[in-house]
């Protein structure tokens, strides 16, 4: 292959169509005046005898050169202006104006005489609506004839800047795998716009019908601030149409200028949880930065994510403490691109070994410990709740212990929406928990806090998971029951607002996150198995052992309250001794007995 000659041919014929293209509109242009005087002229006078054509042709003559000078001189024909931009067209019309007064002038002259007042009135108009109108044209002609035949039809909701953009970037771009063909917008103004010739062809509730009508293989949610009901909304309207809805990133990212590459398709996590949260990062950063941070169960899908959210606040050190080395070897591999485990920070131990977490806090003195190791499967532990009281509650009292022993300031223990009024193992020893750190604040007089979320996106074992899996297997799906609900966070939102929620918390809190509203997972489970071919089976199994129809983030006695920002609560909660405990971990074996126990420290 001839690479060489390949590239010279291209060369050529760029240069070719970058000479002979503005040579081909200032034609057009030039013309444009022979048709706009004759027609005003021709409208100005009774008949074609009175008409003086030799002044009409010399004034032609005239229009013509001093169009040809000032149009090199306004750029047009340079190539200097992006062909049929507004700024252009803009320039046409105010090159067209000037030419018009400059014909006034010459008509009160001898050589214009034979021309009536009211030409350059209307000849300047006809011009200009010719020179712009096949710059539009053309411009049309020629995206169409870019349009790859494999591109696919999409509809675009929103017609306001994001949709702007959207559509201009899609006709402009020969490799978009996308080409326009309708938009809807609830904006009654915007009816009947066109968009660079792409209509709005009705309103969002009207999406289906829209869909059709156009023949749209493809919806695009060009609306960056659109929450997540909006997001739910539209894809229920397109739960019978069968075509994918995309979407793009949230306002708060669009610093760049829009690219095609930032069209995706919608997922899950777009359509569970609650929007992105505005925090005040001043405060974070004030609250992280050149602190000794550490974080147990830094492994974990919790931890994990919040070792990188707090990495990026510069401590001044990060001690990771997890009892799996090979999930100590991806957080490192995730914040340092490799994992060789010699990063004296990363230390394998188990916070159920109380000597080990004193010896660790004595060599490590952190100023801030944020508490995420614990079990949290529900069925399992309901099953072995020993374990629960040994890992979530013993855990929590060895790490709490060697947090006061060496005086650390700020302790936040991650716990449950399950805590709320709990009915489960899981439930009752994460309550457990937040009790015991109210105490643990009220010996020390710290910042000893518990956050408490409900399901996290992403982690393992959460339902997304869990269904991927599944559809892997080739399905069923198996959800619950029909009517139960779940509130839903990503890992990333629920760890940037832990941390934050550790820096505005007060000693004993329960800083509850605002979840958003509770999904249906069952209908979770229905678009997951839409999306699949052929589409998967859904099976409901029955609630299981201590599992809730419904999740609580407060029990019945606690209160809503907001004092700092919107979208953390602060309860108080009774503290409990580490001395209340009293019981042998060996009559934790029974389950029935263990329940019953758990519940009765939990709540009294």
């Amino acid at each position: 292959m001839n690479l060489g000659g390949h590239v010279r041919t291209s060369w050529t014929n760029a240069m070719r169509q970058r000479l002979i293209r503005p040579l081909q509109q200032l034609l057009v242009d030039v013309l444009a005046w022979f048709v706009a005087i004759p027609t005003a002229t021709l409208l100005r006078f009774r008949s074609n005898d009175d008409i003086d054509w030799d002044t009409v042709r010399w004034v032609i003559g005239f229009v013509v050169v001093v169009h040809i000078v000032l149009g090199f001189a306004f750029g047009l024909y340079r190539r200097r202006l992006r062909y049929g931009s507004s700024d252009e067209l803009l320039r046409t019309a105010t090159l067209v104006l000037s030419i018009g007064l400059v014909l006034s002038l010459i008509i009160r002259t001898d050589f214009g005489s034979g021309i009536r007042y009211s030409v350059p009135a209307l000849a300047p108009p006809i011009a200009v609506m010719i020179m712009v109108g096949s710059r539009l044209i053309w411009r049309r002609s020629v995206r169409r004839y870019r349009q790859s035949p494999k591109s696919t039809p999409i509809l675009v909701v929103g017609a306001g800047d994001a949709g702007y953009s959207a559509v201009r970037l899609m006709l402009g771009d020969t490799r978009t795998p996308y080409h326009p063909v309708a938009l809807v917008d609830d904006d009654p103004l915007k009816a009947n716009l066109r968009l660079f010739g792409i209509p709005v062809l009705g309103t969002i509730p009207e999406l289906g019908q829209v869909i059709q009508k156009s023949g749209a293989r493809a919806v695009l949610l060009a609306i960056p601030s659109a929450d997540i009901d909006l997001v739910r909304f539209v894809d229920a309207l397109m739960a019978e149409s069968d075509v994918p809805l995309l979407t793009l990133p949230p306002v708060t990212k669009l610093f760049a200028t829009l690219s095609l590459a930032d069209i995706r398709p919608v997922t899950d996590a777009d359509l569970l949880g609650r929007p992105t949260s505005e925090i005040d990062t001043d405060v974070l950063a004030a609250f992280i930065r050149g602190k000794r941070v550490m974080v147990t169960g830094a492994g974990g899908s919790i931890g994990s994510e919040l070792c990188r959210q707090l990495h990026r606040y510069e401590p001044s050190a990060l001690i990771m403490v997890d009892h799996d080395e090979s999930l100590l070897a991806d957080v490192q591999l995730s914040l340092e691109g490799r994992a060789l485990l010699d990063d004296p920070n990363l230390v394998l131990a188990d916070v159920r070994d109380a000597e080990r977490m004193e010896y660790i806090f004595d060599r490590y003195q952190p100023d801030i410990v944020f508490h995420a190791a614990a079990l949290k499967h529900l069925t399992l532990l309901e099953r072995f709740p020993r374990e629960a009281w040994m890992s979530n509650v013993m855990g929590t009292v060895n790490v709490l212990r060697a947090a006061q022993r060496s005086g650390v300031s700020t302790f936040v223990n991650i716990s449950t929406d399950k805590a709320a009024d709990p009915t489960s193992v899981l439930g009752s020893s994460k309550r457990i928990t937040e009790r015991l750190t109210a105490h643990f604040a009220r010996e020390t007089g710290a910042q000893y806090v518990s956050v408490r979320f409900g399901n996290v996106l992403g982690t393992r074992g959460s339902v997304l998971t869990i269904f991927e899996r599944q559809a892997e297997l080739g399905g069923p799906l198996t959800v619950t029951d029909p009517g139960v609900t779940r509130y839903f966070m990503t890992v990333h939102e629920a760890t940037r607002l832990t941390a934050f929620a550790g820096a505005i918390g007060r000693p004993g809190e329960v800083l509850v996150l605002d979840m958003g509203a509770p999904v249906r997972i069952a209908d979770v489970a229905r678009r997951f198995a839409r999306q699949h071919s052929p589409e998967l089976e859904v099976v409901f199994t029955g609630l299981r052992a201590g599992e809730k129809m419904h999740e609580s983030l407060f029990s019945q006695t606690e209160h809503d309250l907001r004092p700092v920002h919107p979208l953390v609560s602060h309860v108080p909660v009774p503290p409990l001794t580490p001395e209340d405990l009293g019981v042998d971990r060996h009559e934790l074996e029974d389950p029935a007995d263990a329940a019953h126990y758990l519940t009765s420290v939990a709540t009294n």
